[in-house]
C-alpha cells in the first residue's frame, strides 16, 4: 500500500501533539480522520485538505462518540493504518489532594478512553493483518515525581497495556508505540493542566504544582520536531516498542534505569534468598 492511501486516526487532534501530528501527515500526502470534542478546531484542515481530512467529534470518555468516530473514518477511507491515542490531560497534586470524582475523570480520559478507543478499532487491524497503534505516554509513564502521581499512574497503566498488546498482535502485523515525551511546548502546562481540589500545606512538592504556569511555553521541546521524529519511526522498517523524545526523557529514563539496577544489585542476595530450601521441597514433595 503506498503512504498516500494510508490513513490516520487521531484523537485529541485540537492542539498539541495531536494537532501537530494531523498536519504534517497530511502534508506528507496521508489521509487523516482528526477528531476532536469541538470539530470547529479542524474546520481549517478539512478546507485545506478536503480530499484527504476528516473531522469526527469524539469525547473518548463516550463510547458512542468513539463507535460514530470509527464507524465514520472507515467509511469515509476504508480502513484505518496508524490509531494515536493522543487524547487526554494532566491532574497534579499529592496523593491526599485531588478529589475522587478528579482522579475518576483522570482515568476515564487517560486509560478506560485509550482501551475503548483500541477496543474498538482492534478487530479491524486483525481482520487486515497490519496496523500499527500509538499511545502518547509520557517520561512520568517510566517515571513518578513527586505531585505527579494520579497523572503518572495512568501513563504507567498505558505502559503495561502496550507492553501486553505489543506481544499479543506482533505476530498479526500489528505494531504498537509508546510515545514518551518530556517537556514540550503544547498546551499541556496550561490548559491541558489541572490543579487539586485541596491543598495540603505539609507537601512542600505540590509548589511545584502552583508554579506549573511559568513552565508554560519554557520547554525545551519543538513539537515540530517531535512529530517528525513520530512520523520517520513509523515509516520504519522497525519501529521500537517506546520512543522516548527530548533530551530531558531520554536523561531522566537512563537514570531511572540506572536507579533500578542499583536498588536490585544493592539487594540482590535478599530478594533471591527467599526461595524453597532444598529439605524443605522434598519434604513437601513426600
Amino acid at each position: 500500500m503506498s503512504k498516500n492511501e494510508r490513513v490516520w486516526f487521531i484523537t485529541g487532534s485540537s492542539t498539541g501533539f495531536g494537532r501537530e501530528l494531523a498536519e504534517q501527515a497530511l502534508a506528507r500526502g496521508y489521509k487523516v480522520a482528526a477528531t476532536a470534542r469541538d470539530t470547529s478546531t479542524l474546520a481549517d484542515l478539512v478546507e485545506e485538505y478536503p480530499e484527504t481530512a476528516r473531522a469526527f467529534t469524539l469525547d473518548v470518555t463516550r463510547t458512542e462518540d468513539i463507535s460514530s468516530a470509527v464507524s465514520g473514518a472507515v467509511e469515509a477511507f476504508g480502513t484505518i493504518d496508524f490509531l494515536v491515542n493522543n487524547a487526554g490531560y494532566g491532574l497534579g497534586g499529592g496523593i491526599e489532594e485531588p478529589s475522587m470524582e478528579q482522579i475518576r475523570r483522570q482515568y476515564e480520559t487517560n486509560v478506560f478512553g485509550v482501551i475503548n478507543v483500541m477496543r474498538e478499532v482492534l478487530p479491524l487491524m486483525r481482520k487486515q493483518k497490519s496496523g500499527h497503534i500509538l499511545n502518547l505516554s509520557s517520561v512520568v509513564g517510566i517515571i513518578s515525581w513527586p505531585s505527579t502521581g494520579y497523572y503518572a499512574s495512568t501513563k504507567f497503566a498505558l505502559e503495561a497495556l502496550s507492553e501486553a498488546l505489543a506481544g499479543e498482535v506482533g505476530h498479526l502485523g500489528i505494531k504498537v508505540t509508546l510515545i514518551e515525551p518530556g517537556g514540550f511546548r503544547t498546551d499541556f502546562a496550561g490548559r491541558s493542566f489541572v490543579k487539586p481540589s485541596n491543598r495540603i500545606s505539609d507537601y512542600v512538592s505540590s509548589e511545584r504544582i502552583d508554579n506549573i504556569g511559568d513552565y508554560h511555553g519554557a520547554q525545551p521541546g519543538d513539537p515540530v520536531k517531535g512529530v517528525k521524529a513520530i512520523i520517520k519511526m513509523v515509516e520504519s522498517e522497525t519501529p521500537p516498542l517506546r520512543l522516548p523524545l527530548g533530551e530531558d526523557a531520554v536523561t531522566a529514563m537512563e537514570e531511572k534505569l540506572q536507579a533500578v539496577q542499583k536498588d536490585i544489585d544493592d539487594w540482590r542476595e535478599v530478594a533471591i534468598d527467599t526461595k524453597v530450601d532444598e529439605e524443605q521441597g522434598e519434604a513437601a514433595g513426600n
